[in-house]
């Protein structure tokens, strides 16, 4: 007999799981209750997913922020991260091989982050309707991308006739548009889908967007770009996939778990309410129905005297209820106890709402929007109880990552075309010098609009200690003056050009300059000679 390992049965055959019990090893390897085999879903394009969704999921973004002051809040949060006050520019133009010298780069690069600082405060001269700055355009089209998940508008620039009419100055204009007015048209012979046209390589070419005007609506199709290849359609998103068409509000993912969470907060405070309203008892030590019950059992066994007893009691309970009828407790706005009955007591109780399952799961549900809107739980509920220092940096450490991906790909793209065309309407009519003129500036166009556009300082949970971590990489050689300035916000030419103004004017006074190096640096003494003491070889 061949030797056999494993189980066996009493014949001796080997012993063999049956198919629905063997193991297997591969993807999608269900439980035994079927928990995956329960959630069937289709496998569609991520793009139709948007199309079919998009309207829906808009109205409902835009009702939670309307209806929640903690949806709105949190936008305002996102706001602030990622823009502040103001993206502040820096030009980053290459004049190599235009013959341009430092000081004349320098120079030229100062005169255009003055006109432009006031250009994009000026309401009337950036925006197409004259009633906001670029700052509160930016401002407004965050606020579009976490309701639509997308920002919509034209590039527009404004006939002189209409500039007399306004006493403006310059021609190009911002004008956002509510991405609702982009249509959700598809038409896929004419290569429309969700209200854009594309070519045969599927780069969108034109937008079809519904316009009101004079009581009539209608719909028009605008270019993507103009003659010269410059933008004339603003549309940014954040795509999902390669195909997408459209972008989708942030808020899609947290739909339920907000929605939830609001329902939790509901449901807790009505059973607080219900519990504090009814929260007050009345006790009586009079005797219940069994008390009755045992006098009817003491007649019926004709016990002696148990007719009288019974008569007696109950004349005794009568008194004392005629007694408590003149009594009276009230509870309300103006609550009174007059005065209890013997044998009776009044309890106030305590409210067991919100009991210890409350605050984990809340703060679980408000962790899943936070991390979908991509700011953190602290800034989103402004609950800090529980924060360490350790804990807040961890937290700035791993969100400032996701600020900063979202300047890039949803505030500075908005900015930057306005700055293109702007910047090019400025050198054709020589409000900005250019060496060689406009030609020179034309055909060197995408080597001289490139530009940098900062936001706010990057938060710290101890200043202090973040300064010093700066300082000692910039003596060690491991990071710049232009990757600290970024870090908070600022201009490493203008921090430059600032303190050398001011060190000057301190010389200038036969002041001690606060810029002076001191202790190490180019001016520290020599190796062995105390800081505060003169070599006494010099």
């Amino acid at each position: 007999m061949a030797k056999t390992n494993g189980l066996i049965d009493t014949q001796g055959n080997p012993l063999r799981a049956r198919a629905s019990q063997r193991p297997v090893a591969r993807y999608m390897r269900d439980t035994s209750s079927g928990v995956i085999a329960s959630r069937m879903v289709p496998l569609i394009e991520s793009r139709d997913d948007i199309r079919a969704s998009w309207q829906r999921s808009a109205a409902l973004a835009l009702d939670l922020i309307k209806n929640s002051g903690r949806l709105r809040g949190a936008a305002d949060q996102v706001i602030a991260d990622t823009v502040g006050t103001g993206l502040k520019l820096s030009p980053t133009p290459d004049f190599t091989g235009m013959g341009w010298s430092d000081d004349q780069i320098l120079d030229w690069k100062k005169i255009v982050k003055k006109r432009w600082a006031r250009y994009r405060a000026s309401a009337k001269e950036v925006d197409f309707r004259g009633k906001f700055s670029l700052s509160q355009l930016t401002d407004i089209a965050l606020r579009y991308n976490m309701a639509y998940g997308e920002v919509t508008g034209l590039l527009e620039y404004m006939p002189a006739s209409f500039r007399r009419r306004y006493g403006i100055k310059t021609g190009t204009k911002l004008c956002l548009i509510p991405p609702h007015r982009l249509v959700q048209d598809t038409n896929e012979t004419e290569n429309l889908f969700q209200g854009v046209y594309q070519d045969e390589n599927g780069r969108p070419i034109g937008y079809l967007f519904q316009e009101r005007l004079n009581g009539f609506t209608s719909k028009t199709r605008y270019d993507a770009f103009d003659r010269r290849g410059r933008a004339a359609v603003l549309h940014v998103f954040d795509p999902q996939d390669a195909l997408d068409v459209r972008g989708i509000s942030v808020l899609a993912s947290a739909f339920r778990s907000h929605i939830q969470h609001e329902k939790l907060n509901d449901v807790t405070l009505q059973t607080s309410i219900l519990q504090n309203i009814f929260a007050i008892t009345l006790t009586s030590d009079k005797p219940t129905m069994e008390a009755f019950e045992a006098l009817e059992t003491l007649k019926s066994e004709n016990v002696k005297g148990a007719d009288d007893y019974a008569e007696q009691y109950v004349d005794y309970l009568k008194s004392n209820l005629e007694s408590a009828a003149e009594q009276e407790i009230m509870v309300g706005d103006s609550p009174q106890i007059s005065q209890l009955v013997h044998g009776e007591e009044l309890k106030f109780q305590t409210s067991g709402i919100p009991g210890p399952q409350y605050f984990p799961l809340s703060s679980d549900l408000s962790r899943i929007t936070a991390r979908a809107i991509g700011i953190t739980h602290g800034s989103f509920t402004l609950d800090h109880s529980s924060a360490t220092y350790s804990s807040v940096r961890m937290d700035n450490s791993s969100i400032w990552p996701v600020v900063e991906r979202r300047r890039d790909r949803c505030a500075v793209p908005v900015e930057r075309p306005v700055y293109e065309g702007w910047l090019d309407e400025e050198i054709f009519t020589g409000n900005i010098p250019f060496k060689d003129g406009y030609r020179a500036f034309d055909a060197n166009r995408e080597a001289i609009l490139p530009a940098s556009l900062h936001g706010p300082a990057k938060p710290t949970a101890d200043d202090g200690k973040s300064a010093k971590a700066a300082t000692e990489r910039l003596e060690n050689g491991t990071s710049s003056v232009e990757l600290e300035s970024a870090d908070l916000g600022i201009d490493s030419e203008d921090l430059f050009d600032q303190r050398l103004d001011l060190h000057r004017r301190y010389i200038d006074a036969g002041m001690d300059s606060p810029y002076a190096r001191r202790g190490r640096g180019a001016n520290e003494p020599k190796s062995g000679t105390a800081p505060d003491q003169e070599d006494p070889q010099s």
